[in-house]
């Protein structure tokens, strides 16, 4: 079957940076012929300029055996290290790292001096608890500081880390501590979410508790936050408090250099065939690609900018883009434990007010539901701070994209929507907002250093105009160095079908458009087959959300004895709309606007208005469940949804 995605929208707004934006830009257009001219050499430059090597890499990338890479393999650093020590060893010790703010309303400012000191008498703590080079450690915790810290002490001492996602369950936190083999495992009595305490250490119990063979057998100790102050059960021996043993150990420790490819994390990701694959990442490649990145797509100003993305460190945009890269760039940064909607509609905006966050960066999903709440309230708040918005998670369909600019951005700020994976670890196509003319809706151009193609099936180009299959014609510093315990699934998941040209494939489906710019259309999983036709999934959802009413949109293939498949739509319209409005008949009324924005191939046979949409913490709609509602299927595992109860919900509404 053909690759060919069929293209059916087109977008013809341009915003060009302003003459005052590009003049004061970190980079200008010049870095793309810099790093065309020897993409090795490039990352080279890069490393040496970003980061701190305790013994210089004298070779750049191994890739003598792919798709096993190795990048400055010789070279030796200390992540963490690079990270604080010498930013303090700078002068730069009094800088504010973290403005944090509770979810409650409690708060703490955070320097580098302050950082780096609790990262010290952790790592003394871990290394008392027999945590050494190579050792897996498992980070079970809400967003608070000391969920950085930890991953900071374990980088520190050489040792790997294992986030998992606290809204995960006891057997999720089980299966992910066990495949890893974690030694130690780092949690809280529980986290604030919703006006509430959530339980966590309970869950680590559970996880645990005695089931034969497995994770007791490696789990040595338990060392917990007291953040709620709920009652926890308690084992002694193997449990600790971290206020009981961090401020009591030693502030002394001198970090050591680790090799360039030494293991840095794991990070589980979902698999198609429902078991978690362990995504492994190492030091120096990852880390000069993730500091590169930040400084680069977000136009960095370490000494005058507030720099906030809203990822939860359980997902790798928190890895990469809360920790590491603005870390690494002596960045100051908002860390906020709660949701956006506590204990009002607003409170993203009221700390974008209150810290006066530079540049913010968050998901497509967060964008569209303040647009289902409507202007007036970012409106009523001042964000003239903001100067740089950026998007990641999914593809940002250019309604969402422009009130985005308009609404938070004053019409004038830059949006650069990002396109990157947990496996390539950092940013790979994005605008550089001091240079390129932005386009709402479209990832636009692989970021310098980074090769980018869309392909057919065959591999070979498809050209402007056309769409394909999304692939990485050459290695990349921040690339998966593979999954973990699983060689063999590595090759076979992201480089079996495109073995013979060596590429890497993103399992994403995109289009380049007349002037060769990348568009993001989803999934190919995602891609419904119409009448003969391949339709992309995101195209017809920008098509939805393009109309008045709509806030929200999700679409699925549904079975069709007469087109194969058929486009079935999951609606949630804007508060406004309601009130005045049927659900019936502005469902009728979308089908066609679909058929009128795209054409009749594209028009949907079912639509459905729902009040939310299954989606994962990090923002992610889960189109598969939605697909067993469209079949009328028994609904598939719900258990990585941030509300698990939504699905019965939609179930109801839809039958």
């Amino acid at each position: 079957m053909s690759q060919q995605i069929d293209h059916l929208l087109n977008e013809d707004r341009r915003f060009a940076p302003s003459p005052e934006f590009a003049k004061n830009a970190i980079v200008g257009p010049e870095i793309y012929d810099d790093a065309n001219s020897d993409r090795v050499r490039f990352w080279g430059e890069q490393a040496r300029d970003l980061l701190h090597w305790h013994k210089p890499f004298s070779d750049v990338l191994d890739w003598s055996n792919p798709p096993f890479a190795k990048w400055f393999g010789d070279g030796e650093l200390n992540v963490a290290y690079n990270c604080l020590d010498r930013h303090v060893e700078a002068g730069r010790g009094d800088r504010v790292a973290y403005h944090f703010e509770g979810e409650p309303g409690d708060t703490r400012t955070i320097t580098y001096a302050q950082l780096t000191d609790e990262v010290k008498r952790l790592a003394n703590v871990l290394t008392e608890l027999g945590v050494g080079q190579g050792d897996r450690v498992a980070v079970y915790l809400p967003m608070i500081p000391e969920a950085i810290a930890s991953l900071l002490a374990i980088a520190r001492l050489g040792a790997v880390h294992s986030v998992v996602f606290g809204g995960f369950s006891a057997d999720s936190l089980r299966a992910r501590i066990d495949d890893a083999g974690a030694k130690v495992v780092i949690t809280a009595d529980g986290g604030y979410r919703k006006g509430r305490p959530s339980a966590l250490k309970v869950n680590v119990d559970e996880a645990l508790s005695d089931r034969g063979e497995g994770v007791q057998a490696t789990v040595e100790k338990v060392l917990v936050v007291r953040r709620t102050e709920q009652d926890v059960e308690w084992t002694d021996g193997r449990d600790l408090w971290w206020h009981d043993a961090v401020p009591a150990a030693s502030a002394d420790h001198e970090a050591q250099p680790f090799p360039s490819e030494n293991p840095l994390f794991i990070l589980y990701t979902s698999g198609t065939t429902g078991r978690p694959k362990g995504i492994l990442h190492t030091s120096g490649g990852y880390l000069t690609q993730a500091a590169f990145t930040h400084k680069t797509v977000f136009d960095l100003h370490a000494e005058t900018d507030v720099f906030w993305c809203t990822a939860d460190i359980g997902w790798v945009t928190g890895h990469t883009y809360a920790t590491y890269a603005p870390l690494a760039n002596g960045a100051t940064q908002v860390l906020y434990e709660g949701t956006p909607e506590f204990p009002e509609p607003g409170r993203w905006w009221d700390l974008i007010e209150k810290y006066g966050v530079t540049i913010f960066y968050t998901a497509p999903t967060a964008v569209r539901s303040f647009m289902k709440q409507g202007r007036e309230i970012p409106q009523k708040r001042d964000l003239s701070s903001i100067r740089l918005l950026g998007s990641v998670g999914e593809p940002i369909n250019p309604e969402a994209w422009m009130w985005f600019r308009d609404v938070i951005g004053a019409g004038a700020t830059p949006v650069v929507d990002t396109w990157w994976q947990t496996e390539t670890g950092a940013i790979m196509i994005s605008a550089l907002p001091g240079v390129t003319e932005t386009k709402p809706g479209s990832a636009q151009v692989p970021v310098p250093g980074v090769a980018i193609d869309v392909v057919d099936e065959k591999g070979d180009h498809v050209g402007n105009d056309a769409g394909g299959l999304l692939v990485a014609t050459e290695p990349w510093p921040a690339m998966l160095r593979g999954i973990w315990g699983d060689p063999d699934r590595f090759v076979d998941t992201y480089w079996r079908m495109f073995s013979d040209k060596g590429y890497y494939f993103a399992g994403d489906g995109a289009r380049r458009d007349a002037d060769g710019d990348v568009w993001l259309l989803g999934r190919v999983d995602d891609v419904m087959n119409v009448s003969g036709h391949r339709l992309s999934t995101a195209e017809i959802e920008s098509a939805l959300v393009a109309h008045e009413a709509t806030a929200e949109a999700a679409v699925v293939g549904g079975s069709d004895e007469t087109t194969g498949q058929a486009v079935v739509a999951f609606v949630i319209l804007k508060e406004s709309f309601l009130k005045t409005n049927t659900a019936e008949g502005l469902a009728e009324e979308l089908r066609a606007w679909v058929g009128t924005q795209i054409g009749a191939i594209a028009r949907p046979r079912d639509v459905y208005i729902v009040d939310e949409l299954p989606k994962t913490r990090s923002g992610k709609i889960m189109r598969r469940l939605l697909r067993d509602v469209a079949e009328g299927r028994e609904v598939g595992d719900t258990q990585t949804l941030a509300d698990t109860s939504v699905m019965s919900v939609i179930t109801k509404q839809v039958r």
